[in-house]
């Protein structure tokens, strides 16, 4: 007999999918993680809806594009009035719900409503149960130390390596839950995310020299960016979580839930080190949009449409499979994937779909292509296929405008014969014809995504002062 399942979903920031062994690490960067998605199932070709982490939060908790909700850059809250939020739809099944980490979606200075640093009434933590977060917790804490603050709006001191603080909170919820409901538990670090006052890669101590002999990923080889000073700490960071990830797996085990618990591992975005713009984000190319992503779950209760009459019913399911999928998948699919593992039905409103079936291999017409909305660094849109890259941008204020009627072509890319993205083809005469196939697939996404269709130009009509020497 199977019951609701335990769900964890276990979060980074600014992670790159090659940092993990299962991706291709060659170092013992992530031993836990490796073992975990032997057993589940890895997503191999996993990317971001928005590589920067206030948009890429309001998709997950949304179910819905960044422009839907609004919340297309950092500084925008999460709408208080949203509909079927993420954490609403597990209390109404009956789960006790709980945050810990990361917020990054109760503030916004052109309201005036400012939680960076202060607690964050329960009109702005999306509708969780159990609270212990910051909004900005690369501003209330450092690698070593910092705070954050519980669900009654206090405080809450931590001494020791970040990481490993955030997970003890998670820890003790695990302890100390009500034990008769399901939990669905959303732990949200800030590791691997550079120190933003500092201007570093803050990793526990030791990480120089025990990360040192890395190997350089081939889109940084002979680059510029910041990645030689930094890079044995981001994998020390790395380390850090999948050590963390450990520990609570062990709990899990102690307790007596691993075995009903739906495990989901994964990342906002990953980081380019400064080598597509002038910071870690914000574009097209895989270094900063290419993640993790790694489902692990037994046996549990889901739901499925493939009855004869086309009807969803609940049955037994499993995904400890031990499979690698190479589908194009996307982080606007998680929601929906979460909502699959406990039996809930999805929205019709929310944008994503649930990965299970292509756990399972019963998935039908999967749209084998992702799309992704860019902000901040521009107003930008972007589509990824097994084969190519293609990206556009917009003489627009990408922190000021979430949208444009006009978009230039920007990159294209022939991921098969260039896949670390060093020849942009965008303004070649002869990839004419596939510029066309993939605007039209781009204007496809967009519009489904409810956006106003927009004019496409060609690069050669690009205004100077939208084009970048990276």
């Amino acid at each position: 007999m199977t019951t609701r399942p335990n769900i964890v979903f276990y979060f980074s920031d600014q992670q790159r999918w090659d940092t993990l062994g299962c991706y291709g690490q060659r170092l013992p960067v992530t031993p836990n993680l490796d073992s975990i998605a032997a057993e589940g199932t890895r997503y191999a070709n996993a990317f971001t809806c928005q590589p920067v982490c206030g948009p890429a939060r309001a998709c997950l908790q949304s179910g819905k594009y960044a422009t839907r909700t609004g919340c297309f850059r950092n500084d925008i809250e999460l709408p208080t009035g949203c509909e079927n939020r993420l954490a609403d739809l597990f209390n109404a099944a009956g789960y006790d719900t709980a945050y810990v980490g990361k917020w990054h979606l109760a503030s916004n200075s052109a309201k005036g409503i400012n939680h960076r640093t202060e607690p964050i009434p329960p009109e702005y933590r999306g509708g969780y149960n159990y609270w212990m977060a910051a909004d900005v917790l690369e501003f209330t804490s450092h690698g070593y130390n910092g705070y954050v603050y519980d669900g009654d709006m206090r405080r809450r001191e931590f001494i020791g390596y970040r990481a490993d603080c955030i997970n003890n909170f998670a820890i003790d919820y695990l302890h100390s839950r009500d034990r008769s409901k399901p939990f669905f538990l959303f732990i949200s670090q800030i590791e691997p995310h550079h120190q933003n006052d500092h201007g570093i890669f803050e990793g526990p101590d030791g990480s120089k020299a025990r990360f040192a002999d890395f190997d350089v990923p081939g889109d940084l080889v002979g680059t510029g960016g910041d990645w030689r000073e930094n890079y044995p700490d981001y994998l020390g960071q790395c380390a850090s979580l999948d050590y963390n990830v450990g520990r609570l797996v062990d709990t899990l085990r102690e307790t007596g839930d691993w075995d009903n618990t739906i495990f989901i591992y994964t990342s906002d975005h990953g980081s380019h080190f400064c080598t597509r713009n002038r910071e870690y984000k914000r574009s097209c190319h895989d270094g900063c949009t290419h993640i993790p992503l790694i489902i692990h779950g037994g046996a549990f209760s889901g739901n499925t449409d493939n009855t004869a009459d086309g009807v969803s019913e609940a049955i037994s399911r499993d995904i400890r499979n031990g499979k690698v999928e190479d589908a194009m998948v996307s982080l606007i699919d998680l929601p929906a994937t979460l909502l699959d593992c406990a039996g809930i039905d999805i929205p019709e409103s929310w944008d994503g779909r649930s990965l299970l079936p292509l756990a399972e291999g019963r998935a039908k017409d999967w749209d084998d292509s992702v799309f992704m909305q860019i902000s901040e660094s521009q107003v930008g849109r972007a589509v990824r296929t097994r084969d190519w890259k293609y990206s556009v941008r917009a003489d627009a204020k990408g922190w000021q405008d979430s949208s444009a009627d006009i978009y230039y072509e920007d990159f294209l890319y022939d991921l098969n014969s260039d896949p670390h993205e060093r020849n942009n083809l965008v303004a070649d005469e002869k990839y004419g014809g596939i510029r066309e196939n993939l605007k039209q697939l781009l204007l496809k996404h967009m519009e489904k995504a409810g956006e106003t269709l927009p004019t496409i130009l060609p690069y050669s009509d690009m205004p100077e002062v939208l084009k970048i020497n990276f």
